[in-house]
Formats: structure tokens, C-alpha cells, sequence
């Protein structure tokens, strides 16, 4: 049977537990989907799940687990009186004038819910290099994001996958905090803008293997210990002393599902209007990484969904009166 409810939110990272949090104290009375443990893309709790230590977001001065701030944001969520849903958006029908959801854990005749409004916040996932124990020793070696573990790799050699302006970023930024950068690309040339080549190329601490791939990670004690990589023009392999390894291949918004649905640039995030979370559908809104391909800071997630829910009660009071 075909629940109705006041506002769904798809998605449990730090932009749909906020928005949980915000919403459920207006007494909209939120339902989280919040995804499912099996599902890389979709897991409850978003890409924090996979980070150990997170020294940068505020109000923890000694660090906090990525697993643990979920763990509190959704705990709060609840005390407000969100409902969490352990299960992921299968479909969803946005053009009439209730939004429905179909669940991952339910009949595909009917939608699971209709609501007044959604807030997306299914989030982006990091492309990976697909080698084995890569996922496993993320956090424990492998990144994908230097602004959030540079820190962690103070004096160590670390090596950067990409080509592209992401990477060269990734790159400079590891400097600072790095013995030695190396730059792992599958060509014999950098697809970055010339002046981000040029920073690279002239910085003293970044070196370049070309036309390489990483064929496999080597960890002793449950860290990465080095990285094997493979000579894409002679055949042969090599191993390298890095204790860091940085994936910048680029992320993947999770939208399939509102494709044809929702107005999306040419990269599949969703477009918000300016200044607001407000979608091209008027009873839908974005908050997070889904629809922010620049900073993907748990920080800058949170306070979208903060704004997403404070745009939804506004929606909610404008179209109730």
C-alpha cells in the first residue's frame, strides 16, 4: 500500500541527515531512504563510511570516525522524529503533482510512497582503478580526496592516478605535505588546462610515470606499503616504495534514476536554481554532492541540506495556504 507522507529524502550522508535533522525539527515529519549496506553507490551514510579519521569538520577538535559522525547525524535525525527507511530509491515518477517513490525493498506494482516534496541527496561516488583491496584499503593508504586526508601524509611519498586538471590539483596540493608526488597516467601527455601542466611541471617535488597503470597494491599490516604499476608500451611491471595513493579519475553524480526527470548538466549533476536547492521539478530539490561537482566537502553537503530543508518548508507553507 501506497504511503503518503510530507517529504522523502533520498540519501544519508551528511546532506540528507541534515536536511533529516532540519526537516523533522519543522515537524514535516521526514522518511529517509537511506540506502543499502550492499550497495557502493547508495550506502547508508554516503562516501564517510569509507574514511577513518576526520580532523576537518567542526566541533571535533581531537578528530571523529567518518562511520561514528554518521552514526551521531543519523542518531539526531531520529530524535527529531525522522523516519529512517533501510532501503534505496528504485524509481521514482516526479511528473505529477505528488512525487513517487518506489523502494528498493518493495512491490514494484505500486509506489512505496507520494509525498509534497523530495530532497535528493544521493550524493557522487569517486571513480576507482577497479584493483584488488583497493575499496578495502581505503583509509588506510588510498584516498580520494587530498583536501580531506592530505594531512595524514605528511613526509610520506604518495602517488596521484590522473591526467586531468583534478589530479594536477590533487597534485600540488600533496606538496605540501609530501616527501615526493608522483603522477601515475595512462598516457605519454596530461589532459589538464596548460596552466596546471605548468605548475606541475614546475614544481620540484612532483615526477611523472607515463603511459602506466596501477596493476596492484601491496599493504602490510592493513596499510598500502607500495603500488605496482604496469608499462602500458613495453609490457613490463614495476614496483614503487608509495605509502599513498590518490584516485582522481573523477565522480560520477548518483542520478540515474532522474534522468529524463530532473535538468542536469552535461556530467549528470543535477542543476539547482541560483541561491536556492529548487530543481527544474517544483516539488523537488538537491542538496550535496548530487548537485555540487566543486567542493564535495562533508561541510558544504551538510549546509545544502540545511538549505534544502528550509527551502522545502517554504515550498510546504507557500502551497498550503
Amino acid at each position: 500500500m501506497t504511503e503518503h507522507v510530507r517529504v522523502v529524502i533520498i540519501g544519508s550522508g551528511p546532506a540528507g541527515l541534515t536536511s533529516a535533522i532540519y526537516a523533522a525539527r519543522a515537524d514535516l515529519q521526514p522518511v529517509v531512504l537511506e540506502g543499502e549496506p550492499s550497495s557502493t553507490s547508495d550506502q547508508p551514510g554516503g562516501q564517510l563510511m569509507l574514511t577513518t579519521e576526520i580532523e576537518n569538520f567542526p566541533g571535533f577538535v581531537d578528530g571523529i570516525l567518518g562511520p561514528e559522525l554518521m552514526a551521531n547525524f543519523r542518531g539526531q535525525a531520529e530524535r527529531f522524529g525522522a523516519r529512517i527507511h533501510a532501503a534505496k530509491a528504485a524509481r521514482v515518477d516526479l511528473t505529477g503533482q505528488h512525487p513517487m517513490i518506489w523502494a528498493s525493498d518493495a512491490s514494484e506494482e505500486e509506489p512505496t510512497y507520494t509525498a509534497d516534496a523530495v530532497i535528493v541527496a544521493t550524493g557522487a561516488r569517486s571513480l576507482m582503478l577497479g584493483v584488488p583491496d583497493e575499496l578495502r584499503l581505503v583509509g588506510h593508504g588510498v584516498s580520494t580526496c587530498a583536501t580531506c586526508d592530505g594531512f595524514f601524509f605528511r613526509g610520506h611519498r604518495i602517488a596521484v592516478v590522473g591526467g586531468g586538471d583534478s589530479a594536477l590539483e590533487e597534485a600540488l596540493f600533496l606538496t605540501k605535505f609530501a616527501e615526493s608526488v608522483t603522477i601515475i597516467h595512462r598516457r605519454d601527455r596530461l589532459r589538464a588546462s596548460k596552466i596546471m601542466q605548468d605548475r606541475a611541471l614546475a614544481n620540484p617535488k612532483i615526477s611523472f610515470l607515463w603511459n602506466r597503470q596501477v596493476a596492484e597494491l601491496h599493504e602490510e599490516g592493513g596499510s598500502l606499503v607500495g603500488v605496482t604499476t604496469h608499462d602500458l608500451e613495453s609490457g613490463s611491471d614495476e614496483r614503487h616504495a608509495f605509502t599513498g595513493l590518490f584516485v582522481a579519475i573523477g565522480h560520477a553524480p548518483n542520478t540515474d534514476i532522474f534522468k529524463g526527470q530532473l535538468e542536469m548538466d552535461d556530467l549528470g549533476y543535477i542543476i539547482t536554481q541560483p541561491g536556492s536547492t529548487a530543481t527544474s521539478v517544483s516539488s523537488v530539490f538537491a542538496a550535496g554532492d548530487v548537485q555540487d561537482h566543486i567542493y564535495r566537502q562533508a561541510i558544504t553537503a551538510a549546509g545544502s541540506g540545511c538549505q534544502a530543508a528550509l527551502d522545502v518548508e517554504h515550498y510546504l507553507a507557500a502551497h498550503e495556504a
